[in-house]
């Protein structure tokens, strides 16, 4: 994670980079109480944390999904007060779930202006083995996932090396992968077939779509949780003393 930010925090400017948004929406957001206020530092300068940093890109994945501000209101509220920085990330995670791919491109610079820090060649390896910014033909241009870039850049600095990153996601790419084979047979045994075999339905492509995308939502819900605490018990297990 960036030292500036966890020592001394972020000005509006730069969380408006970090963010990829304008200082203004910063300023709207807060009038509205989508986001908190910042703590006031040295010469009454406010700081921002990374609470308001992934606070902010769940709003804006929000709005990208087509959100009302009044629905964005209700649904921040709906949350508890003490969500960390990881738990808005894995709100967010969700909400784009099943969203369009999102990746855009970005340039270097840009990526090091929304990444907050100057980037090694072995930080861009880093990043591409997790999938965050993906190299292109282009040595100046990468792919970036920007719901993934903010946890991704905060692992940099975590002392796991590339192998292990690359050995971890063939992992989760895997089982993923199974998984979500395994529930596509079930939704194409148990519910698909069923509404096709019904000829005199003639709006069964439209009902199943519908099902789907209320569906879809909770097999990811269902899915985070069940890593989350298997993960826990595992490590329990791996760990007892610690």
């Amino acid at each position: 994670m960036p030292q500036e930010l966890t020592a001394h925090g972020l000005t509006v400017d730069e969380l408006a980079a970090r963010a990829g948004v304008t200082v203004r929406t910063i300023r709207f957001y807060s009038t509205r109480g989508l986001l908190p206020p910042p703590e006031i530092g040295p010469r009454r300068v406010g700081r921002y944390g990374q609470e308001h940093l992934s606070r902010l890109a769940l709003i804006e994945e929000l709005r990208h999904q087509g959100m009302t501000l009044a629905a964005i209101e209700r649904y921040l509220r709906r949350l508890p007060e003490d969500l960390s920085a990881q738990d808005l990330a894995m709100h967010r995670a969700l909400v784009a779930s099943w969203a369009p791919d999102g990746a855009e491109e970005a340039t270097r610079e840009q990526l090091e202006r929304r990444a907050g820090r100057p980037l090694e060649e072995s930080d861009i390896d880093r990043l591409a083995a997790m999938n965050v910014a993906v190299r292109t033909e282009d040595p100046d241009v990468f792919r970036v996932d920007p719901p993934l870039l903010h946890l991704g850049v905060r692992l940099l600095d975590v002392p796991v090396g590339l192998e292990t990153l690359l050995a971890a996601r063939s992992v989760v790419l895997e089982h993923t992968r199974e998984a979500a084979r395994e529930l596509s047979r079930l939704f194409r045994d148990e519910v698909w077939e069923p509404y096709r075999e019904r000829e005199e339905d003639p709006d069964q492509v439209e009902t199943v779509r519908v099902l789907s995308a209320h569906m879809q939502p909770l097999v990811v819900q269902a899915l985070v949780t069940a890593f989350q605490r298997s993960m826990r018990e595992e490590l329990r297990d791996s760990f007892p003393e610690e």
